[in-house]
């Protein structure tokens, strides 16, 4: 059966959603309709339990001879395991990173758990505050919960995530990319990615926004989608592996949503975030070859 022979991980809200949308539109790539399958890194805590290696592979099963077949789960890169999962399941795969400021991606990541009924604290400062309740099992909303999206500082620490892969699979196998060139350069981040993965250079997809932040018009039928009552929410994994109830998914949460302007992170807050991730910045800097010192810019916006 085919297996995947190219994997995008990364950051949350860090763009994997939109590269993806932009990939699958490529006619020598192939990735399936389900972003996110999650297969890999059994240290993760799956919300609807873990597919089956049939069921994963069966995700594939519609590519030609000749694609580069990917998938993007965002989460791999946060794993511990799922480097070495992913080399034992794949040894020549190559990995796609995607990385973004540490203190807007964490201010991204609460809005979008907001938005995912993930997230029961409002304030975004509260809910960094309460990582050290949650970790001892308070304070955690309610339903199927994959417990490690609220610890929102662990995520944020790219560096050691980046040098998992590169030790695992070697820097020439490793394409690191930076959300800021995603959205001043998309085109240019596109092209990056086809010649990392050898696939023809000149088959423009449609840019545009994609994963924007947005808010629920009904905060009951959000939850109805997120949090389905028993037993629904036990034969969700069994479900997820049609096609069809994607799109129907994707369909009510498409007009239940309303694009709304992120609120902004408090001063006095981002100025210490920006402190604290100042040596985590520099390291994924020198990782990267970037120069990324405006990320601990503590007046930058957010």
């Amino acid at each position: 059966m085919t297996r995947p022979d190219f994997f995008i991980v990364g950051a949350p809200k860090c763009g994997t959603t939109a590269l993806y949308q932009y990939l699958r539109s490529h006619p020598q790539i192939f990735m399936p309709f389900h972003k996110e399958p999650l297969y890999f890194g059994q240290d993760l805590n799956p919300r609807y339990g873990r597919m089956s290696e049939a069921d994963y592979l069966a995700l594939f099963a519609d590519a030609r001879p000749g694609q580069r077949v990917g998938e993007a789960s965002a989460w791999y890169l946060y794993s511990r395991t799922a480097a070495a999962e992913i080399k034992a399941f794949a040894p020549d795969a190559r990995i796609i990173v995607m990385l973004r400021d540490p203190v807007e991606m964490m201010h991204a990541q609460h809005s979008q758990l907001l938005y995912n009924c993930q997230e029961v604290i409002a304030d975004f400062g509260e809910a960094l505050g309460a990582e050290a309740a949650r970790r001892d099992g308070q304070r955690l909303p309610p339903g199927p919960l994959r417990v490690e999206n609220l610890f929102y500082r662990d995520a944020a620490h790219f560096a050691d995530q980046i040098e998992r892969y590169l030790d695992v699979f070697g820097r020439d196998r490793v394409h690191l990319i930076v959300y800021d060139d995603l959205v001043t350069d998309a085109p240019a981040v596109y092209r990056g990615v086809l010649e990392f993965l050898d696939v023809d250079v000149d088959v423009p997809p449609e840019f545009g926004r994609v994963n924007v932040n947005k808010t629920a018009r009904s905060l009951l039928l959000q939850r109805l989608v997120y949090q389905p009552p028993q037993p629904l929410g036990r034969a969700v994994s069994w479900l997820r592996r049609f096609p069809f109830v994607h799109r129907l998914r994707s369909a009510v949460l498409a007009a239940n949503s309303r694009t709304q302007r992120r609120p902004p992170l408090d001063p006095e807050l981002r100025r210490k975030l920006a402190r604290e991730f100042e040596p985590e910045v520099r390291r994924i800097g020198e990782l990267t070859g970037r120069d990324l010192h405006h990320w601990s810019d503590a007046d930058a916006p957010s």
